[in-house]
């Protein structure tokens, strides 16, 4: 028993260290609920959407994830398709802690409705609060053609809904004096209380293997990563690679006042290379 007991409080250490390297080392692991850094997560890029690579996908944007050694780097925008029909996607943010120092990372979710990302404006259709790309309708997804590069694929269903003026600041991160000045609604409360699916795997794989991308690194990119955004997950090179450009300004589309309209089909798709017409991050 003396022996086992050796053992133990041996094995015990070496598990937790093990499992802190992991989380220390680009790659490993995604970002746990909760996890906390002390740097403030850098601006959000500016780039286009890929082209849809199949009607039924879900476009994902990107954002900064934490590294370790290497501090943050990108994680590429990306479509995803849904665990099942009916679910959308609220995206992960990073909070201001109440210690006025730290960020805290809360993950994103799939569910029956877009809960509270921060009021981070993201862009292809969360523009803060609430998601404007689409919706579902019958087991169908309808996609806005103001958001979304369709490229050349048909879409069954879309619609024509006006998007939010640009966002003259590209910050990242919730929390006032630094951060975005948000508090969740009462939809987003409601939200809250839904059931939720975690991400993927293979949007889990995308996040992990895009740390081994030598350009992700924010110290490398300085802000402007070379692949911003990707037609498929966890596929870094070849066709569909979006690389992020300078910030521009132009005039945009307001936000529609009246909810879109139940059904529509036949919406003739954008140019390829014109998803967002807001030329928006």
């Amino acid at each position: 028993m003396t022996v086992l007991n050796s053992i133990r409080r041996f094995l015990l250490p070496l598990g937790l260290l093990c499992l802190a390297l992991a989380w220390a080392a680009p790659g490993y692991a995604q970002m746990p609920p909760g996890f906390t850094v002390s740097i403030e997560p850098p601006p959000l890029p500016v780039y286009s959407e890929p082209p849809l690579p199949a009607d039924g996908y879900i476009f994902i944007p990107g954002y900064w994830a934490w590294g370790g050694p290497n501090g943050f780097y990108w994680v590429p925008g990306t479509w995803v398709q849904p665990p099942a029909p009916g679910l959308l996607w609220t995206p992960g943010y990073w909070a201001l802690a109440a210690d006025g120092v730290s960020y805290v990372w809360q993950p994103g979710y799939w569910g029956p409705s877009v809960g509270f990302y921060g009021g981070v404006d993201y862009g292809f259709g969360y523009y803060g609060t609430g998601y404007d790309g689409g919706y579902w309708d019958s087991g169908f997804f309808f996609y806005n053609s103001r958001v979304h590069n369709f490229g050349r694929v048909h879409v069954a269903h879309s619609f024509a809904k006006a998007v939010p003026a640009i966002h003259s600041a590209r910050v990242s991160f919730t929390g006032a004096p630094r951060g975005v000045d948000a508090r969740p609604g009462p939809s987003e409360e409601a939200a809250s209380h839904e059931q939720h699916a975690p991400a993927v795997d293979l949007q889990v794989r995308h996040e992990t293997q895009a740390a081994t991308i030598r350009s992700a690194p924010v110290t490398v990119n300085h802000g402007r990563p070379p692949v911003a955004a990707t037609q498929q997950p966890a596929t870094f090179t070849g066709h569909g690679i979006v690389a992020a450009r300078p910030v521009t300004s132009h005039p945009a589309p307001t936000r529609a006042s009246s909810p879109p309209p139940p059904q529509s089909q036949g919406h003739s798709p954008p140019p390829q290379g014109q998803g967002d017409d807001r030329d928006h991050h």
